[in-house]
């Protein structure tokens, strides 16, 4: 069984121990997985941070199919379970389910691509979550607007941790000040230029966390649909075996991811996976830094690609710096990026 917190000897890294230190962990980090030495950053300061979101970024498109807070694939606690430490690159698409790919790939750097710029900001909100909460006690009690109770604390499981959570009446005054540390942290200590509606619709998915609680699941604009797994079952999903896989089944888990984005190294890009700007772009930046791609995930976004479409999603794939241990994880599965890609540019998937 793939243990998340046992196979990785590397501590996780601070913001305050950059310089030698960390760039001696990372050239290590590269070869013990695999992947070559890289000239990725070490941390990004807020400015590099919010010019490669801009810079990266193309233009945004809709999803009507849902406002897509949260994931639905819950096979993706079998898909963890087999995942390794690898470091270099992570790209991903969608919510939360990156967390849990990130915390078991343990990548150098991550970048979430999507086509809705509600996604974007939406990893703008659980950045700050991560970089305030001092445990993921603390950060799913601030995600959920709850208060803490006494006698919970960083060693309970996660089943324990939603159960505690579940108990609790959602805090208006709770939510209020999270709002208002969300909106401080982004819009006046890291100074990212956003758009007031763009803070508006972060507030708004904070309300729905507040509202809905650990219950909130996807599907939330189309009723009439049966509703997807909630979240709390997804953070408590486990695998073959009985082991939880989210990045909130452990606290080794949640402050690899947390570690990350403290030092601005998980990446909100807006863009279609089938256009020219978002995914070229990132490979570019890649590729310069000599990094390779270690793991995409591309959840079933091809489904939703016309033929037009998925041959330019394809076409973007053979584009990034990848190597041939790099993956391919899909909603169902993991499968190796080189036969993936052979296989979408014969007409397959």
């Amino acid at each position: 069984m793939f243990l998340v917190d046992a196979l990785d000897p590397r501590p996780p890294r601070r913001v305050a121990a950059f310089g030698l230190v960390v760039a001696t962990l990372v050239v290590l980090g590269a070869c013990q997985h695999g992947f070559r030495h890289s000239r990725l950053p070490a941390l990004l300061s807020d400015q590099e941070f919010w010019d490669l979101v801009t810079r990266l970024s193309g233009p945004p498109g809709p999803f009507t199919h849902s406002d897509n807070l949260v994931s639905n694939e819950l096979l993706f606690a079998t898909t963890v379970q087999g995942l390794r430490p690898r470091g270099g690159v992570y790209l991903g698409v969608g919510p939360e389910q990156n967390f849990s790919y990130i915390a078991a790939i343990r990548p150098d750097m991550a970048f979430v691509i999507d086509i809705r710029q509600e996604n974007r900001n939406l990893h703008l909100l659980y950045k700050v979550l991560f970089e305030a909460s001092a445990d993921r006690v603390e950060f799913v009690f601030r995600l959920f607007s709850r208060e803490r109770p006494p006698g919970i604390g960083p060693t309970a499981s996660v089943q324990d941790l939603f159960g505690t959570l579940a108990a609790q009446r959602p805090s208006r005054a709770r939510y209020e000040a999270t709002a208002r540390l969300v909106r401080e942290r982004l819009v006046h200590a890291h100074g990212y230029a956003l758009a007031p509606a763009d803070v508006a619709w972060i507030e708004s998915a904070l309300h729905a966390f507040y509202s809905d609680g650990p219950d909130i699941h996807y599907g939330r604009t189309r009723p009439q649909d049966p509703p997807g797994p909630s979240y709390r079952a997804l953070m408590t999903a486990t695998a073959l075996g009985g082991r939880s896989q989210s990045y909130l089944a452990s606290e080794e888990a949640f402050a690899f991811v947390k570690g990350l984005h403290t030092r601005n190294l998980i990446v909100p890009v807006v863009g279609d996976f089938a256009g020219p700007h978002a995914i070229p772009r990132t490979g570019d930046y890649i590729r310069e830094r000599e990094g390779l791609v270690s793991a995409f995930y591309g959840s079933n976004v091809e489904v939703y690609l016309t033929r037009r479409q998925a041959a330019a999603f394809c076409g973007n794939l053979a584009r990034l710096p990848y190597g041939p241990r790099t993956w391919f994880i899909h909603s169902k599965g993991v499968q190796r990026f080189g036969p993936k890609v052979s296989a979408c540019q014969a007409g397959g998937s």
